[in-house]
């Protein structure tokens, strides 16, 4: 047996034993250390150096502005991309396939979330075109959709309630409509989305697959999280691009969250911060060698129980299961871009503050996946089948990526006036110490341009405004913007560096269920 296979499903270095574990609690506490190191560094250098500091300032700018440019190239890119995926017959597409043998299963994990929300993202996926026939488009049964409801014991009664009544409400709108009851304080599991949609799985697999004789090649399986709306076509476009995929087995499939369904509700704060994880994940996009799976995604069946389904003992589940395909696959695996979003919510409580510490929670929740580096570190270490090349760049990307996201809008947004606060008289009587606010303030200005693209696009991602809402909201959605310079470093780098000073120190973070809330829309006169 391949050594890194019996180290697939490790969380966290107290699940090993040994030299093992030193090595794989050393990687843990790599990327902390780099990032304070740096931001410790510039403090230091600052006082020490502070010439050389603001020249490295200054170079870091200017490297911040080249950066800007070629990421909103992306954007624009994968914005035209997803424009044109939309307005495609994916149905029509199909026809040139071989396709009647593909099944949908959706796995839909909810904790406290109410019945409304259930029964939105229920209905979304009724009215979605799979398959496009008469019986569906008269809400019929769904040919070949399996719909699983997982639902958390520790949830209690309201959870089950609910789940009975979307059992009786839309067991016969679909091919099959299962619930399943995770149970709570199992055993080397964490309470999660991971060991509750890994336990729907295999729930499923006995019950349904087997009993009526589905191969698992043929089913593809979407993890959506309870909010998570599809756009009408999303499982003709998910079936064509593993039709025409090199390697479908080998392969997850990742949509473009965008997180609408309330964006009309949410308040500036939140929108931008969610735009903005949108904008990055289409960015990603046009970048598939850097892409892993993100909250909503899609992958064979086959390839799940291949693996063992999403692990159980860790928060961020949903990147994970793209690194235990690459540990189990040695190497030979990938995220297939689909340029096709899903809808989801946006971050909104009854607060406006509740809203913002909801915000960091969950960016903070999302920057945890700084947890997977170590991971892919020690089973790199351990699958000698992978050639280094790979490994080096994928490491690489993956350090950069963190280490990027805790320090450099901290570099940008602050510490770059710090040779003049603790330079001293010498440096600060220096033309340098003139210019270096100037420079650096130019060079911020030309990269802020980019907001106004960033102002378009989001306004193309809206969705019908809702009675009741005035049309100058709109103009708020397009002004938002100007909150980039707080958001980006206070609620992007700070809970960032605030997950891997949590896992430098062995302070492990939990499972935190973002909480999901709703307006009641009065009708516009």
């Amino acid at each position: 047996m391949n050594e890194s296979k019996y180290y697939l499903h490790i969380g966290r270095a107290s699940d090993l034993e040994g030299k093992d574990r030193i090595v794989y609690r050393l990687f843990e506490i790599l990327p902390g250390f780099l990032s304070v190191g740096t931001l410790a560094g510039i403090v230091f250098f600052s006082w020490l150096l502070p010439i050389w500091t603001a020249f490295f300032i200054i170079a870091f700018d200017l490297y911040w502005l080249i950066k800007t440019i070629y990421l909103s190239m992306h954007l624009r890119a994968n914005w035209k991309k997803m424009r044109h995926h939309l307005k495609i017959d994916w149905q029509e597409r199909l026809k040139n396939l071989k396709h009647d043998h593909i099944w949908q299963m959706i796995l839909l994990p909810f904790y406290k979330e109410n019945e409304d929300i259930v029964f939105a993202t229920l209905d979304s996926l009724l009215s979605n075109k799979w398959p496009a026939s008469p019986d569906a488009s008269q809400g019929g049964p769904k040919d070949k959709m399996i719909i699983v409801l997982a639902y958390e014991e520790r949830a209690g009664e309201e959870a089950e309630k609910i789940s009975q009544t979307a059992m009786e409400k839309y067991k016969d709108k679909f091919a099959h409509f299962l619930t399943t009851k995770h149970p709570k304080d199992i055993a080397g599991e964490m309470a999660g989305k991971g060991s509750n949609i890994a336990y729907a799985a295999e729930e499923a697999r006995k019950k349904i697959l087997d009993v009526n004789n589905i191969k698992y090649e043929d089913v593809l399986v979407s993890a959506f999280d309870i909010d998570t709306r599809p756009y009408e076509q999303y499982f003709l476009c998910l079936a064509w691009h593993f039709l025409t995929c090199e390697k479908p087995y080998r392969s997850s499939f990742q949509p473009v969250p965008v997180y609408n369904n309330n964006i009309w509700d949410a308040p500036a704060l939140s929108r931008v911060v969610a735009t903005s994880g949108t904008f990055w994940q289409m960015i990603q996009q046009e970048r598939p060698e850097r892409l892993a799976t993100f909250s909503s995604h899609s992958v064979s069946f086959k390839t799940l129980y291949e693996i063992g389904y999403w692990q159980k003992n860790m928060v961020s589940e949903d990147s994970r299961i793209f690194w235990n395909g690459v540990i189990y696959f040695d190497g030979d695996y990938q995220v297939v871009p689909l340029s096709y979003p899903v809808s989801m919510d946006a971050n909104l409580a009854p607060t406006f503050w509740q809203t913002a510490k909801n915000v960091y929670k969950q960016q903070r929740r999302w920057a945890w996946g700084v947890e997977n580096l170590s991971y892919v570190l020690f089973g790199f270490l351990k699958n000698k089948k992978i050639e280094f090349k790979k490994k080096a760049r994928l490491v690489l990307t993956q350090l950069e990526g963190f280490w990027s996201l805790a320090t450099n809008p901290l570099i940008i947004f602050f510490l770059g006036w710090l040779p003049l606060v603790v330079g001293g008289h010498e440096f600060n009587s220096m033309l340098l110490s003139y210019n270096l606010p100037r420079v650096t303030r130019d060079i911020m200005t030309l990269a802020m341009l980019g907001l106004v693209m960033s102002a378009i696009i989001s306004t193309t991602l809206l969705p019908p405004r809702p009675a009741g809402k005035s049309k100058l909201k709109y103009f708020t959605i397009v002004i938002q913007w100007i909150l980039i310079p707080f958001t980006i470093p206070v609620l992007g780098a700070i809970p960032g560096l605030d997950a891997q000073i949590r896992l430098m120190l062995g302070k492990y973070m939990g499972f935190w269920v973002t909480p999901k809330y709703r307006k009641n829309h009065k009708k516009e006169l």
